[in-house]
Parts: C-alpha cells; structure tokens; sequence
C-alpha cells in the first residue's frame, strides 16, 4: 500500500472513529430533536418548516426561541438576535478549536462552523487532548463527529414534527437534555481546576437562570473560564 493509500485510509479511519465517538451523546440529542420538531408545529410551522429550520439553523435551543418568537408575532429580526445571542458560546468553542483546524481552507472551516455543536465540540476536543491525539487526523475526526450529530438531530427533528403532538408529556424527554451536557462534562473534571470550573460555572448558570434569552448560561460559561484559569495560576505557582 502506498504512503497516499495509508494517508487516506487513515482519514477515513479518523472520520468512522469520530462519528462512533457521538453514539452514546445521542441518547440525549434524539429527544432533544424530537422536542424541537413538536415545538416549532406547536409554534405554527407546517411539518416542512420546521425540517428547514433545522437544517438552516442546526442549533436546537435557537430553534425553539425563535419559533416562540415568530408565534407570537415577534419581529424577525428579534428572533435572529435572540437566536445569536444564545448561541454566543460557540465562539468560545471555536477559538479552542482554531488551533487544529487553521490550516485547513476557507471552505472547510465554513463548514466546520456550520456543524459545529456542544455534542461535537466536546467529544473532539476530548479527543485532541489525550496522549495518542497525534495519530488523528483532526479534521476528519471532527467532520465524522458533526456531520453524525446533523444527521440524527435533524431526522429527529423530522420526526418530532409529525410524532410530536402524539408523545405523552408525561415522558420528561427534556430530562434527556442535561443528562447529556453533564455525560459530556464530567470526564474533562480531571484535576482541582478544572473542578472549580465546573463547580463554578454550574453554581453561576443557575444563579443567573432568570436573564432572558439563556444568557445566565454565557454569564456562566465566562464565570467558570475565569475561575478555573485563576485556580490554574495559583495551581503554577505554588508548583515553582
């Protein structure tokens, strides 16, 4: 087998590993679809708009804001504010993530940003980090990873749209949600602070839970990054 063969069968092995790696996340993003298709027919989409939106904005809790909005005769342009400033965070998300991928072309960090999810981010960015990181190729672990979570978020979000109305409330499908995010979290709780971090960010997001839009959680995140990188210093220099 040639070098190229090798460099391409290791591409793809990377793509298979990172799509593989969101599997056990899906338990949570399937319900999570789900609710976002029942909500936006509820808001007074048809079956069809809410797919597109899906699709459009791939960002399930934008979603459902802002077809809350638009049901109850907001502006659009309110809910496109509202939509971004939710997703404020994946700005954070991105900068951790420039490092691996600022060599790769336009075009592709375009697309890169267009998949870029919680689910997503975390698991590759777990992955990136552990010792044998450097027999992955990072892109292409990243695009297994995103292009896996678009592909059953929106075909849950398809089925939340006509199945909805039919699933029982009584469910608590939304518990699925924080399951998630925590699964996701807990295993990058690794040393004190990155403990405080945590800690921290999750006593701020629910202190903060009353501002509007989800900011309490921005409050949070910039909370908890602040925190954890102070504990850090103290962390370095009581090492020298």
């Amino acid at each position: 087998m040639s070098d190229l063969e090798l460099f391409e069968l290791g591409r793809w092995v990377s793509f298979k590993e990172g799509a593989r790696a969101t599997l056990p996340v899906m338990l949570g993003v399937v319900p999570f679809g789900l609710i976002c298709g029942a909500v936006c027919v509820a808001s007074g989409m048809t079956e069809w708009g809410a797919i597109g939106l899906s699709v459009m904005i791939f960002a399930g809790a934008s979603q459902i804001v802002a077809a809350q909005l638009l049901a109850e005769e907001g502006m659009v342009g309110v809910a496109i504010v509202a939509a971004l400033a939710i997703n404020l965070r994946m700005m954070m998300y991105s900068a951790s993530l420039l490092p691996h991928f600022h060599k790769e072309r336009f075009s592709m960090r375009a697309l890169f940003a267009y998949l870029l999810t919680d689910q997503a981010f975390a698991t590759s960015i777990n992955r990136f980090s552990e010792k044998d990181a450097v027999s992955v190729h990072r892109p292409m672990y990243y695009l297994g990873a995103g292009i896996a979570m678009w592909i059953s978020f929106n075909l849950s979000t398809a089925l939340g749209a006509y199945v909805g109305p039919f699933i029982p409330s009584e469910l608590g499908l939304e518990f699925a949600i924080p399951l998630t995010f925590i699964a996701l979290v807990v295993p990058r709780v690794s040393d004190r602070p990155s403990l405080i971090a945590a800690l921290a960010a999750g006593g701020i997001a629910y202190a903060f839970d009353w501002l509007p839009l989800n900011l309490g959680l921005l409050v949070a995140a910039f909370g908890g990054i602040a925190l954890g990188w102070m504990a850090t210093l103290r962390k370095g220099a009581r090492c020298d």
